[in-house]
């Protein structure tokens, strides 16, 4: 007799009130993961979770890092010498970026996002992903900023007195040090939003808490698919911190060397 078979007659039992706990519990994993195939929908919400993941990353880390410069830029201006205007205006519009996105919940900025500014649009998922990167975006600002002002102001100086500019100075001797100080944080930014992708369902972006409600709907029982979910991205957090581990051991190594 196999699975399908067995399903079945206790699916009767359970109905009639004569099925015990086991074949009860059964029953429900069936309905939650094999009934219809419905594995699959889990498969297509990871996949759809990492997407969403990965596009709100890229958002955070190009204004993030956007931020920090300008903030970083404008900190670290000389004493004693003209500020230059146009970077205390952009200085000032991060520092209201970071303030607001960081002071607001998430769940709000979702809702903000999907139900007024882009009230008139289907894509869901796309706009779940933008307010992600958005929020991201500040975060990653400050981690950014914290370890670009953590490293010596000498070491901005030198560059520029090698006749670099400040962008080069950032980009191949400030930056290179900094990373290694902020990857920790960073690789636990990228967790974070990882899970924060759950949230984007409220507004009807498709993916894996999407997937789940929607088997919940058709069994009428929350137990497998949510615990399914949790555990989903259980898995896939102990797979990225895995990974964040292993680059930092490797970024040790080569300071040893």
């Amino acid at each position: 007799m196999d699975l399908a078979q067995t399903y079945e007659i206790w699916r009767e039992l359970m109905l009639d009130q004569e099925a015990t706990w086991w074949q009860e519990l059964f029953v429900r994993f069936y309905q939650a993961f094999l009934e219809a195939d419905r594995w699959q929908q889990y498969l297509e919400g990871v996949g759809v979770t990492l997407v969403v993941t990965a596009m709100a990353l890229a958002i955070g880390v190009v204004l993030g890092v956007l931020v920090a410069v300008v903030r970083t830029a404008h900190d670290q201006q000389r004493p004693g010498r003209p500020k230059n205007p146009v970077l205390g205006v952009l200085n000032l519009i991060c520092k209201v970026y970071v303030t607001v996105i960081r002071g607001t919940p998430m769940m709000v900025q979702i809702l903000i996002m999907g139900m007024v500014i882009f009230a008139s649009s289907r894509n869901y998922t796309a706009v779940g992903a933008l307010t992600l990167g958005i929020n991201s975006g500040a975060y990653v600002a400050e981690i950014i900023r914290g370890g670009l002002m953590s490293l010596d102001i000498g070491q901005t100086e030198a560059g520029r007195s090698l006749g670099l500019t400040y962008i080069d100075t950032m980009r191949f001797i400030v930056v290179p040090q900094a990373f290694k100080a902020i990857l920790p944080a960073l690789g636990n930014e990228f967790i974070v939003l990882l899970k924060d992708t759950s949230l984007i369902s409220i507004i009807g972006g498709q993916e894996m808490v999407y997937f789940a409600k929607n088997i919940v709907n058709r069994t009428f029982d929350a137990l497998f698919p949510l615990v399914g979910a949790a555990v989903i991205y259980l898995i896939l957090v102990m797979i990225f911190t895995w990974l964040q581990g292993k680059l930092e051991r490797r970024l040790r190594q080569s300071d040893r060397r």
